[in-house]
């Protein structure tokens, strides 16, 4: 199983969904999962991981999933190779038993273009790193991804679900 994880921030909670699928060119969703808790560390710049760390886990934890590679918002490594972010920090986490590959919207300082994978017309790269599994087949497997636009369908429930509830937490 695949999971496509997600966190949004809100009057001190964190909201973090996860969306489950089988293959990579699925256009739906297995499951979707969705945990509600209290922020546990602040964010502090470069230690983003402490914040996000905990909030994956507990998903993970509470609908005691058990994904063979897991998709985050973010970075596995900050330069591309070797200084940890939030995905190696979860591959640990997770006693290196399971793939993480990330996806950001935005460069990190030292990413190169090696990195960049532009989906659909888009002229705008997203920058796919990972762990456990090699760079060009993570690459491969967000490019296959359903969906026409930049950001794969399955990756946007993912940040969908947890803004919308946390939109409906705060109304």
């Amino acid at each position: 199983m695949i999971l496509a994880v997600d966190v949004q921030y809100r009057d001190k909670k964190s909201y973090v969904a996860g969306v489950s699928f089988n293959d990579w060119k699925a256009s739906e969703p297995l499951s979707e999962f969705m945990t509600v808790s209290k922020i546990l560390n602040e964010y502090v710049p470069g230690e983003f991981y402490k914040r996000e760390l905990p909030c994956i886990l507990e998903l993970l934890n509470e609908h005691s999933i058990e994904a063979d590679t897991l998709i985050i918002d973010g970075f596995v490594f900050l330069d591309g190779h070797s200084k940890a972010g939030l995905g190696k920090h979860l591959f640990e986490a997770l006693n290196s038993n399971t793939k993480v590959i990330g996806v950001a919207k935005n460069r990190f300082q030292g990413i190169s273009e090696n990195y960049a994978v532009y989906r659909g017309e888009s002229k705008k790269a997203i920058y796919v790193t990972a762990i456990g599994i090699d760079l060009e087949s993570a690459k491969k497997n967000i490019e296959m991804m359903h969906g026409e636009f930049r950001i794969p369908k399955l990756l946007k429930r993912a940040d969908q679900l947890c803004r919308e509830r946390a939109s409906a937490s705060s109304a």
